[in-house]
C-alpha cells in the first residue's frame, strides 16, 4: 500500500489525515496546514506522535515541547495535551485502542 493511496480528508481545521483502522489501533497519516492548532484535548486511547517534518508546538504534563523531524512523544490514556503547527507539518499519529471518532 502506499500512503498516496489513502484518501485524505480534513478533519479538523487545517488537520488533513489518511487513516488506517486495525481492530485495537488507529494509524494517521496527518498534513498539518501552518497555524493549525489543536485545543487541549484527552482521549481514553494511548496516542505516540512522530513527526516526519515541520516544526510543531505540543502542550504536554503542562510543558511546551518544540517538536522537529524525528521527535516522539507517548500520550497515556486521558492526559491533557494539545499544539499548533508553528510551520506547514507532516505527522504519524498511533492510538490504540482504535478511535472510532475520526475517519
Amino acid at each position: 500500500m502506499n500512503i498516496k493511496e489513502l484518501s485524505s480528508n480534513e478533519i479538523m481545521p487545517g488537520f488533513h489525515g489518511r487513516i488506517i483502522h486495525g481492530s485495537d489501533f488507529t494509524w494517521v497519516y496527518w498534513e498539518i496546514d501552518k497555524g493549525a492548532s489543536l485545543p487541549q484535548h484527552n482521549h481514553v486511547n494511548e496516542q505516540l506522535m512522530y513527526v516526519i517534518e515541520g516544526k510543531f508546538e505540543f502542550t504536554f504534563e503542562g510543558k511546551i515541547n518544540i517538536c522537529t523531524k524525528g521527535s516522539t512523544f507517548f500520550i497515556p490514556s486521558n492526559v491533557p495535551h494539545s499544539g499548533r503547527a508553528i510551520t506547514k507539518c507532516k505527522i504519524i499519529d498511533v492510538f490504540s485502542p482504535k478511535r472510532d471518532d475520526i475517519g
